[in-house]
């Protein structure tokens, strides 16, 4: 395990106002039937998005901050700050969480492998380990995944798989007949300077997607909701997909209220990066 600063406090998670963001009432002992219906609940109701990359503000992965963009605030967030998140609500109810780094490789198969710059949960319960991971996306998972290889294994919505060559694992999602690979990780604990890090790079390099480019994502009963620029995408759970663009900024926003459920923010800094989104995809940039 990672020794902690001397000086480290850990912060307790205001439990209950996280369980209604999420619609949990359920147990809270730190078991497996728990950590399940957490999981799913947490990725259904709290949206991968980026609205703060676009708009060019700071991304923060404090506790305090965490809580009150996601949970009180009603937004969303990419990975470090969903699974930051997680992990916390997971250790005040007594889980033991190990945070990883991951290289995503998805959609960049047959490119040169990127920095890692995704995050992933290791969580520990009687012996067993299991991979969470509430932050990637259109594919986030919606259900843990035990740490063993050379099996699929069933969430609400696809099936998953780990494989191995030592000392790394690669997380794959079966994609109708196909196995596609999400990303990369080897078993290194990471403490949350490592994820300041990686998490500066993402959201203020230059070259770097989400500074450019419009990303919301939310699994919900039967489908996922992806939205990546103007392309909104409905995608079934039983199979197709149903794909749309949207055309002004006020088609955008309505999108990202009600499907997303995201509580956008006020003033004008949302209008004018959605502008920007729309101005890119007439002439030819989505």
């Amino acid at each position: 395990m990672v020794r902690l600063p001397a000086n480290f406090v850990m912060r307790s998670i205001d439990l209950e106002a996280y369980c209604r963001r999420i619609g949990y009432d359920g147990p809270r002992e730190p078991d497996l039937a728990t950590l399940r219906e957490l999981h799913r609940r947490h990725a259904t109701a709290i949206p991968f998005e980026n609205l703060h990359t676009l708009m060019g503000e700071r991304v923060a992965l404090d506790p305090e901050s965490l809580e009150r963009k996601l949970i009180h605030a009603g937004r969303g967030g990419y990975c470090f700050e969903q699974n930051r998140l997680f992990a916390e609500v997971l250790e005040s109810l007594g889980y033991t969480v190990e945070s990883l780094a991951a290289r995503v490789v998805f959609n960049h198969e047959h490119e040169p492998l990127g920095p890692r710059t995704h995050m992933v949960l290791l969580v520990h319960i009687k012996g067993r380990t299991h991979v969470c991971d509430v932050g990637f996306g259109g594919l986030t998972l919606t259900g843990p995944l035990r740490l063993e290889t050379d099996i699929e294994q069933a969430t609400p919505h696809e099936w998953f798989r780990l494989l191995r060559s030592e000392p790394i694992y690669s997380l794959q999602a079966k994609l109708g007949a196909d196995w596609r690979t999400l990303y990369l990780f080897d078993l290194q604990p990471q403490l949350p300077i490592d994820f300041e890090v990686a998490n500066h790079y993402v959201s203020t390099h230059r070259d770097s997607f989400f500074l450019t480019t419009l990303m919301a994502a939310r699994p919900a009963t039967g489908c996922r909701y992806g939205l990546f620029n103007t392309e909104l995408t409905v995608r079934h759970t039983a199979g197709g997909a149903d794909r749309s663009k949207l055309a002004s900024v006020g088609e955008l926003k309505d999108a990202l209220a009600d499907l997303f459920r995201i509580e956008l923010p006020g003033g004008s800094k949302l209008d004018a990066a959605l502008a920007g989104i729309i101005e890119r995809a007439e002439l030819g940039g989505d």
